[in-house]
C-alpha cells in the first residue's frame, strides 16, 4: 500500500457518487495523508448528504475541496464537472439487488448509460486516470444489477483501445460487499437483532470480508500504480453467514427466509473462463482483457494463475473464524 500520497501531487481529483460510504471513506483517507492535492471534487446527485458533508468539512478548513451537484444520466453536467481534472474515481451507481430486478431500467441508466457518459467527457475533456469500482455480481451475472456493472466495466477497458494518442488510462476495481457500508448484511443484522431473530436467506451462503479502509487503499494503490486496461481484484478472508450470525448474536433465533430475487449463494470474484488472463501480482489478482500489448507485456513478468483456477468465497481456503468475525462486528458497531 502507499505510504504517502505523494503521487497525488498537484492533480485534481473526482469522486463519483462521493458522498456514499466508499466516497466518504476515500475523502477522509485523503485528508488524513500530508500531501499536495490540488483539488477534490465531490460529485453526486444526493443535495442533502452533499450539504451534510460540507458541514463535517467547512470551505474556510478544506480550501481545496468541491461540491458538484449532479447526475451522470447528465452528459452536460458531467463535462462540465470534469473540467480540470486529472484522475476520476467512479463509485457512484445504483446497487440494491432486489430493486434493480423490479426497476431495470433505472439501472441501466444510471450504470450503464451513465458509466458511458463519464467515459465520454473523461475523453474529452483529457483526464489522465480513471478508476472504476466494480463488483462480484458483475462476474458470471444472474442479477441485473451484476449485468449493468459488467457492461459498464466492459465500457471502461474497452475505452482503453480507442484512445489513440490520448493519454488516459482506464482501469477497474472489483470485491465484493464492504463490511459496515450501507445495505451490507452486518449492519442489517444489528438492526434485526432487536426483533430478537436474525433473517438468512440460505444456510450455506458464504461471503468474502473486506473492509472500507482495504477498499480505499486499494483503489488509492490503483491509481498509484495501473497502466490501463487491468481488473485489480483483492485476496481476502472469506466467512459463513451461520458463523457471523452467531458472532452478532447467539441468543437470536435463526430465520430462513429464502433466496431473495438476483442474490447468489457465494461471492465469485474471478472465473474458471477468466483464469487464462488472471495473473498473481501479491496482494492482488488481475485480469487482463482486452489491455493493449504494452500492459500484457508488463504483467508477463508475473505468475499465471492455473488455467483451472476460481475465485469464490465457497472454495477460498483463508476463513474467518467466530471470534475473528465479532471483532469485525465489534468495530462496525461503534459507528451505530
Amino acid at each position: 500500500m502507499p505510504q504517502n500520497l505523494n503521487f497525488l501531487n498537484n492533480k485534481t481529483i473526482l469522486i463519483t457518487g462521493g458522498t456514499g460510504s466508499f466516497g466518504n471513506a476515500f475523502l477522509k483517507n485523503l485528508l488524513n495523508k500530508k500531501n499536495k492535492i490540488k483539488k477534490i471534487i465531490i460529485f453526486s446527485r444526493d443535495e442533502l448528504k452533499q450539504f451534510e458533508m460540507e458541514e463535517r468539512y467547512p470551505k474556510k478548513k478544506y480550501k481545496n475541496l468541491r461540491f458538484f451537484l449532479g447526475d451522470l444520466r447528465d452528459k452536460a453536467r458531467v463535462y462540465r464537472a470534469l473540467e480540470g481534472v486529472d484522475i476520476v474515481v467512479h463509485a457512484a451507481a445504483l446497487k440494491q439487488v432486489p430493486k434493480a430486478e423490479f426497476d431495470p431500467f433505472e439501472y441501466i441508466n444510471t450504470n450503464i448509460i451513465g458509466a458511458q457518459n463519464l467515459v465520454e467527457c473523461c475523453m474529452d475533456r483529457n483526464v489522465s486516470n480513471v478508476i472504476a469500482l466494480s463488483t462480484d455480481k458483475a462476474v458470471s451475472p444472474v442479477n441485473l444489477y451484476g449485468a449493468t456493472k459488467l457492461c459498464s466495466d466492459k465500457l471502461f477497458l474497452s475505452t482503453n483501445n480507442i484512445i489513440g494518442n490520448k493519454k488516459i488510462k482506464l482501469s477497474v476495481v472489483r470485491y465484493g460487499n464492504v463490511n459496515g457500508s450501507r445495505g451490507s448484511v452486518i449492519p442489517v443484522f444489528l438492526k434485526q437483532q432487536k426483533s430478537g431473530y436474525l433473517q438468512i436467506t440460505d444456510k450455506n451462503m458464504t461471503r468474502f470480508s473486506m473492509d472500507i479502509e482495504q477498499a480505499t487503499n486499494m483503489v488509492l494503490w490503483s491509481i498509484k500504480n495501473n497502466l490501463g486496461g487491468e481488473i485489480f481484484i483483492p485476496k481476502l478472508p472469506s466467512y459463513r453467514i451461520l458463523d457471523l450470525a452467531k458472532a452478532i448474536d447467539t441468543k437470536s433465533k435463526i430465520k430462513f427466509i429464502g433466496v431473495r430475487p438476483g442474490e447468489k449463494i457465494t461471492e465469485e470474484l474471478i472465473t474458471i473462463a477468466e483464469s487464462i488472463n488472471c495473473y498473481d501480482i501479491g496482494n492482488y489478482y488481475v485480469l487482463l482483457g482486452s489491455s493493449n500489448l504494452k500492459t500484457k507485456k508488463f504483467y508477463s513478468k508475473f505468475k499465471k494463475v492455473d488455467k483451472n483456477f476460481s475465485y469464490n468465497s465457497a472454495n477460498n481456503k483463508d476463513f474467518l473464524n467466530i471470534k475473528e468475525l465479532k471483532k469485525i462486528v465489534n468495530k462496525i458497531k461503534l459507528n451505530y
